[in-house]
């Protein structure tokens, strides 16, 4: 088959050169937005006496069976074509004749395929946003099962003081509420049509460039043609969301990963979303987190990928820019696969309650309440923070818990202790006194969640 640029050239092209060059083995599922983007063009020069009514319409009819071909699997994408545009204006042209050769009448290539892209990344992003926000349903029904799961928090991975699954939960779904918030951010700002930006100079015809971007979607059309066919900062800044996205899953993994180990038994991961070994009969592995976890370079890969591509490109375009499409489809589709079997797992996840609250218990996590106690009797807050390590050293020594000592043991440390000092630090106090907004107290978290349920309840810009 003759190439759409063919008139220039004397010789056909090397076919290793063909190879190297030929997109449409991965922009073949830009079919869609490609269809899409020539029927708003076809429409446009029809209503701007560009080409007939007649003609625009028999255009728009061709496409719509072209459409319809793929989606059934009557039509095949085979290599003989070089990339997606190529493949279906040649298929036009083979349905209804020389009208179709009249499509890509002020249209180039490039600001086809800087249109398709911009139109694939909308939908992905609606995509992406609707598999987050299934995941954050998920987070909040475990926040809403277990206010009075009581578990240690930590800072450098040793037990601080104690939360509750909900609080610890409650931080992750902030995490991805951010993540959902940068996607519909992006929507919004990458929302211009580039469609009529031609080569790089648009074009000498009467082009609507208004009515094109109306009709598919967009705010307006982009303000500088050069820019329209070159810019890529959108695929760039949404790569470094999914990155930012995956950061967040792989943490997740890795407390996952830890709660499930042997040392900490706090929860247990379904059947279906764990794999055994060959040859060790007792083992019960977390691959899924892992996976997730492991995938985190291959999107981060894909955003230095693609910043290291456009960082020596001249105005405008360049075939360098095709590179942005494999990692991006890549990406996509690891993070849609990521989402989807992290929410399931965490769904169908088991939570230990006993063997977590035991754990806040004898970690030592109400030590900075039995500092409090001595505060609120008068004793200067340095004191307070040395008596009450000395306190933690004894228990150590004596393999026990604060809970575990008697009065007469803990007034040989200082006089200022009372019996209520066992009221003071028990788990469920040192957690329901902390009432300040964001803090793991049940009447902060019951505000949170309600909170939480309401910012579920209103579309985002990626919805719309």
């Amino acid at each position: 088959m003759a190439q759409l640029w063919g008139g220039r050239f004397t010789k056909e092209t090397d076919a290793l050169v063909k190879r190297f060059n030929d997109s449409l083995p991965f922009d073949q599922r830009l079919y869609r937005q490609d269809i899409r983007g020539s029927v708003a063009h076809a429409a446009m020069l029809g209503k701007q006496g560009i080409i007939s009514d007649e003609e625009a319409s028999k255009i728009i009819e061709g496409l719509g069976t072209i459409l319809s071909d793929i989606e059934s699997g009557e039509l095949v994408f085979t290599n003989e074509y070089e990339d997606i545009h190529s493949f279906v204006e040649a298929h036009l042209i083979d349905r209804i004749g020389d009208t179709g050769k009249k499509l890509h009448t002020g249209r180039s290539r490039n600001d086809q395929v800087a249109l398709d892209m911009k139109l694939y990344i909308r939908d992905e992003i609606r995509e992406t946003d609707l598999l987050l926000k299934h995941f954050l349903q998920t987070i909040l029904r475990v926040m809403e099962e277990n206010l009075d799961t009581f578990m240690p928090g930590f800072t450098h991975l040793q037990k601080a003081q104690p939360v509750t699954l909900a609080h610890h939960f409650g931080a992750y779904f902030e995490m991805f509420r951010r993540d959902r918030e940068h996607l519909s951010s992006l929507a919004l700002r990458m929302n211009t049509c580039p469609l009529g930006s031609g080569a790089l100079a648009g074009t000498t015809y009467p082009l609507d460039r208004d009515f094109t971007a109306k009709e598919l979607g967009f705010d307006m059309p982009t303000r500088n043609s050069m820019d329209g066919v070159s810019d890529r900062d959108y695929l760039i800044e949404f790569l470094s969301t999914l990155a930012t996205c995956q950061m967040h899953l792989s943490r997740f993994s890795e407390e996952v990963i830890l709660w499930n180990s042997n040392e900490y038994r706090f929860v247990e991961i379904d059947d279906a979303y764990s794999t055994g070994s060959s040859i060790m009969p007792q083992k019960k592995n977390p691959d899924i987190a892992e996976l997730v976890r492991g995938k985190t370079g291959r999107i981060y890969g894909a955003l230095a990928s693609l910043m290291t591509t456009m960082k020596g490109i001249p105005l405008a375009y360049n075939k360098d820019m095709q590179e942005d499409k494999e990692v991006v489809f890549d990406a996509i589709d690891t993070i849609k696969d990521n989402i989807t079997l992290f929410d399931q797992m965490i769904g169908t996840m088991r939570f230990r309650k006993d063997v977590m609250a035991a754990s806040a218990k004898n970690g030592f996590t109400n030590a900075t309440d039995a500092a409090d106690y001595l505060v609120v009797r008068g004793v200067p807050f340095r004191d307070a923070h040395g008596i009450i390590g000395r306190l933690v050293l004894y228990c150590i020594e004596k393999n026990c818990a604060l809970d575990d000592l008697s009065l007469d043991e803990f007034r040989q440390f200082s006089d200022q202790f009372g019996e209520d000092i066992y009221d003071a630090i028990s788990l469920e106090t040192c957690v329901e006194k902390r009432l300040t907004a964001g803090a793991p107290g049940r009447a902060s978290m019951v505000s949170a969640i309600e909170a939480s349920r309401q910012y579920l309840a209103d579309k985002t810009e990626a919805e719309r």
